[in-house]
């Protein structure tokens, strides 16, 4: 029995998805711009399967974006946790827009045209969408098509590849100066919360990531030898932190303190929700603003770390290894900061070439 359903684009557009149900053979979509042609193709399909004529469609065509988006938020997002929120996002924007249509019908072509609309549009805070913006939305939707061509063998080409990505602006480095690293911490220590103080510590003194410090359990710590193991990172790697001095010590004095109803470092103790991890916004926002720092976010702790490594004499690789970077790319925009260092090993190897 065939069926018309009439969706709306994101362009206001009309389109006519038609199916076609018969038992015996697979469920068939089609997406038409106009009516007629909708009846045309159910009735040309429908006399096909009463002749036994073999009318077998392509998976691509036998499924709609709808049905790879829905199964993917299904199936492979719960596998990683830390990133759902996002994701999720991204992928219910791409329904919204492609969701009447069959895999069949996304090209390239489409999704380029598609990226100008979004560039277009403006986000929550009312401003511009950012290049680099639409390069996680693509990657968002890539992981899809690439489950679609891998795991499910609906597709077999993923249209993202031939989608080019947009350059980026130059990486931001914000990182705390003497005098706004003494404001901070000192408002931090100040805080309602016992978590805020050695979190931030922490961070400053490993370069963690956020959500690899929010979500770190006991298990993952070795308090006798100062080292914490990631075993899940956002380059996929397990990567080992080594803790020394005052994170360290704050570490160690936290442990004897700890909940022993939480597998979390920093529980969200505040909340009475011990089995979830530390609510951080809301703590750090208060200290940001008694500290008076200005245009300075959590991820900024990061950047310091890398900037005072390059500061200190640390290499590119060194510091890459420290902040778990697969490549030397992402820390170049450091490399300004350890000009000094640089001149004193040119000098040094002048030294020993020319004796000068």
């Amino acid at each position: 029995m065939g069926t018309i359903v009439e969706r709306k684009t994101g362009k206001g557009k009309t389109v006519f998805i038609a199916s076609v149900r018969r038992q015996g053979f697979p469920k068939s979509y089609q997406s038409f711009s106009r009516l007629t042609d909708a009846k045309l193709w159910i009735q040309d399909l429908e006399f096909k399967m009463r002749a036994g004529i073999s009318c077998a469609q392509p998976e691509s065509e036998r499924h709609t974006f709808t049905d790879a988006i829905d199964r993917f938020i299904l199936e492979e997002l719960p596998k990683q946790p830390k990133n759902l929120p996002n994701q999720k996002v991204h992928l219910l924007w791409f329904k919204k827009q492609l969701g009447f249509k069959v895999l069949a019908d996304i090209s390239p072509a489409l999704l380029t045209e598609l990226k100008g609309k979004f560039l277009r549009e403006t986000s929550r805070n009312n401003k511009l969408r950012k290049p680099q913006t639409w390069n996680r939305y693509l990657t968002s939707i890539s992981c899809v098509f690439e489950a679609c061509c891998r795991d499910w063998q609906w597709l077999d080409l993923n249209p993202t590849r031939k989608v080019r990505r947009e350059r980026e602006a130059p990486g931001r480095v914000r990182f705390l100066s003497e005098e706004e690293r003494t404001k901070l911490l000192e408002a931090c220590k100040n805080s309602n919360s016992p978590n805020l103080y050695t979190l931030v510590v922490l961070t400053l003194s490993t370069g963690m990531r956020r959500g690899e410090v929010k979500w770190l359990t006991w298990q993952q710590v070795d308090l006798a030898n100062g080292i914490i193991i990631l075993s899940e990172t956002k380059n996929g790697d397990h990567r080992r932190v080594s803790m020394r001095g005052l994170a360290l010590d704050l570490m160690r004095q936290h442990a004897k303190v700890r909940h022993l109803t939480s597998e979390y470092v920093f529980p969200g103790e505040e909340t009475g929700r011990t089995g979830e991890p530390f609510a951080l916004q809301t703590f750090w926002r208060k200290a940001i603003n008694e500290s008076g720092l200005e245009n300075f976010r959590f991820h900024d702790l990061r950047h310091s770390t890398g900037s005072y490594l390059a500061m200190n004499g640390a290499s590119m690789l060194e510091i890459a290894e420290v902040l778990g970077h697969k490549t030397l790319q992402m820390v170049k925009r450091y490399s300004h900061l350890a000009e000094s260092h640089t001149a004193n090993v040119v000098a040094n190897m002048n030294r020993k070439i020319f004796g000068v």
